[in-house]
């Protein structure tokens, strides 16, 4: 039986903590690292979107490539069956790699898009941190 949100089993669970939701949303999808996302990115396998705001895009620069979607706009940007969406979200298929600064924020993102279908996506482990860290390219 589903306990998502709203529906009376949740009203009947006890509350969950921020630190086991994520714990929860990761074990529902293998994560990706820095190296790994850059890879993919640059053979074509995967679609790179930054959700962090934009203060932090301003202060911090922007992955080359990657494309930027505000995080209230994700769900209705990479739907691929949404009137509203990127060219390139054409298929449930599609892996697509959410970046928030931190790689808190993406995890919750990620678990979204699968429950729009997009069973392929994932989000960058320590998020954009972790890119510029790694020494990939930020522009």
């Amino acid at each position: 039986m589903s306990t998502t949100p709203g529906s009376a089993d949740a009203a009947s669970q006890p509350p969950v903590g921020i630190d086991e939701l994520l714990e929860r949303v990761r074990a529902g999808y293998e994560r990706i690292g820095a190296q790994q996302a850059y890879e993919a990115a640059q053979a074509g396998d995967a679609l790179l979107v930054d959700i962090r705001y934009a203060a932090l895009r301003e202060r911090d620069g922007l992955i080359p490539g990657a494309h930027v979607v505000e995080r209230n706009e994700l769900e209705w940007r990479l739907d691929p069956q949404g009137s509203h969406r990127l060219p390139e979200a054409t298929s449930h298929a599609l892996r697509v790699v959410v970046i928030c600064n931190e790689g808190y924020a993406s995890s919750l993102a990620a678990r979204s898009l699968h429950h729009l279908g997009l069973h392929r996506a994932t989000d960058l482990v320590g998020g954009f941190q972790a890119w510029r860290g790694a020494g990939l390219p930020v522009e």
